[in-house]
Formats: C-alpha cells, structure tokens, sequence
C-alpha cells in the first residue's frame, strides 16, 4: 500500500477574523483565487498565527487592522527565540486605523490581489516589538502603546462609532473624551533610572509613528533602532491638545513643544494615580503600573516600495 506524502506547508496564509463583515468578502475571493495562499477564518487569531508558525508556513498575512496585526503578531512571537526563527509577517490593511501599514508603507489603496502580490514579493525587514509586562502577565505589542487622555478616547471609539464614520470617527471620539480629561501623577523610570515625577495627560510608548488611523504622534520614531519613543504630555487643558494635535498634523517638531516630554529608551516603567488606561496597539489593556521594553529584530515584515528606516533618509 503506497503512503503519499505529506502535504507541504502552503508558503502564504492569510489570518482574517471569522467575524468580518461583508465588506472581507472582496479579500476572501482574492486569496482563494490567489496561486499558493490559503485562507483561515478563526475566533483566535493568536492561537491561529502559533499554529502556522510550527507547522512552518512562511509568511503569514494579518487580514484587518491594528487588532488583527497585534493578535497575529503575538501568536508568532510564541514560536522561537529571534525573526529568523519565524515566519514573515505580512499585513493586508482592511480597518479603519491601519497605523502600522502607514509606518511599513503598505499602499492603503491598492487591489486586494496587488496587495498579496506586494506581500509574496515584497522587500523583508526585521522590526522590533515592545513587550507589554504587568503582575498579571505580559504580551507583545507592535505598533504603540499610549495611555491617559488616549485611553479616554479608546473607550469612546464604539464598533458602532468606527463602524458609521471610518476613520473619522478618531476625530468624533477625540471631541467626545475632551470633557472627561483628566491629569495624572505619574512616576517615570527611564531605563531603570531614578524615578521621575510628571504631571501628565498622556504616555505614548511608540515603536510605530502613527496612531489613531494617521495621528503622527512619533513622526521620527524607527521600528529598526532597537528603541522605544516615549512621548508624554504635560499637565494643561483643551486648548493644549487641541494645539498639540494640530502641530503634530502640520509640523514633524511637535515633540520639541514645551509640553511635551520625548525620550527613546529600551526600557520605560509607568505608575500612575489615578490609573492611568493603557491600551496595546489601540486594544484596552490595563490601569496597573506597567513596564515596556524594546524587543529588537523580533519579526520580519514585508514592506512597502516606499518604506524608509528613518523618515528623513532616502
């Protein structure tokens, strides 16, 4: 009796959330159609994307936005020790956020079938991740991590919100948490220095540039330096962040403002009374003091044509 073998792992699996809309449909036709790609709907994608890593596919695509990315991402970091040894990841931008897509230069426009050619052709680059610990665990993030006054306007972006406005409902939520802001005594330690002592609105530990579906909020930040940008905003009022989040919009040099405290750090731990909300990769995650650490060269990405390590080079 003639035992055939075993079937090769398939080079190129797509990861989309069994819960998408219609509107994946477009993206499930065009990997079906695609020569070499397989397709995996799954309540888990974290479990989904450690599954493909130790059956050793080669590159796994995240189908979604930045909570999609963040759940494949952190199933692939489950499998080995360095980006050699897992698979590429690869983004299919389709949320309403996509900030990672921004950084890597992912066309946000292209064809379905173009952008999974791009994906199986494209340049790879090893990026760095931030590891998100807490007593009560720890994961990975891969974009930023930002909280206070953002963690007020994450908890005002409702499905229905994204749902009906798209990527202006960033600017509907912002303008709904305004009235809710708050400051907090904040307890800084950069790189396990002496604490330092902020009155604060905000935290923003970045690996990305952009959060919020394109707010430029570490518009010089590299997810290749090794380094986390840690952008906090000093106590002040509505007009401070409406100032701010409009010179951030029109100029690279918000993080020179007054108030505005910009370090890069391989390490930062954050404590705050109140609690300060953070959320990981625009997903709620914890109140508890809370400590982010750079984890260099931790996956390979494909990139876009246009990507640039660092904003001002070629």
């Amino acid at each position: 009796m003639q035992h055939s073998a075993p079937e090769a792992p398939r080079r190129l699996r797509v990861l989309l959330n069994s819960h998408a809309g219609g509107d994946a449909d477009g993206a499930r036709q065009a990997v079906r159609l695609y020569p070499g790609a397989e397709l995996i709907e799954a309540d888990d994608l974290v479990a989904a994307a450690e599954e493909a890593a130790r059956e050793g596919v080669e590159l796994v695509v995240a189908a979604g936005g930045d909570g999609t990315v963040h759940a494949v991402a952190n199933g692939l970091m489950r499998v080995g020790e360095s980006a050699e040894d897992r698979p590429t990841l690869g983004v299919l931008p389709m949320g309403t956020g996509n900030d990672l897509a921004r950084t890597l230069a992912m066309p946000l426009d292209a064809t379905c079938a173009d952008a999974l050619h791009l994906l199986e052709t494209g340049e790879r680059r090893a990026i760095d991740a931030i590891r998100v610990t807490t007593d009560g665990g720890s994961c990975h993030a891969i974009n930023a991590c930002s909280g206070g006054f953002t963690g007020q306007i994450d908890e005002a972006m409702t499905p229905e919100l994204k749902s009906a406005w798209g990527p202006l409902a960033y600017a509907i939520g912002t303008m709904r948490a305004l009235p809710a802001m708050e400051e907090y005594h904040t307890t800084v330690e950069w790189d396990g220095a002496e604490p330092e002592r902020v009155h604060a609105l905000n935290v923003l530990v970045a690996n990305g540039r952009t959060i919020g579906g394109g707010t430029p909020v570490a518009p010089e930040a590299s997810v290749e330096d090794g380094l986390l940008d840690v952008v906090v905003v000093r106590e002040g009022g509505a007009l401070d962040i409406a100032r701010l989040t409009a010179r951030a919009y029109a100029t690279k040099d918000y993080t020179e403002d007054d108030k505005i405290l910009h370090r890069r750090v391989r390490s930062v731990r954050i404590a705050s009374q109140p609690g300060m909300q953070f959320n990981v990769d625009g997903e709620p995650h914890t109140d508890e003091p809370v400590t982010f650490e750079v984890v260099p060269s931790a996956l390979r990405v494909v990139v876009g044509p246009e990507y640039v390590t660092y904003p001002d080079s070629p």
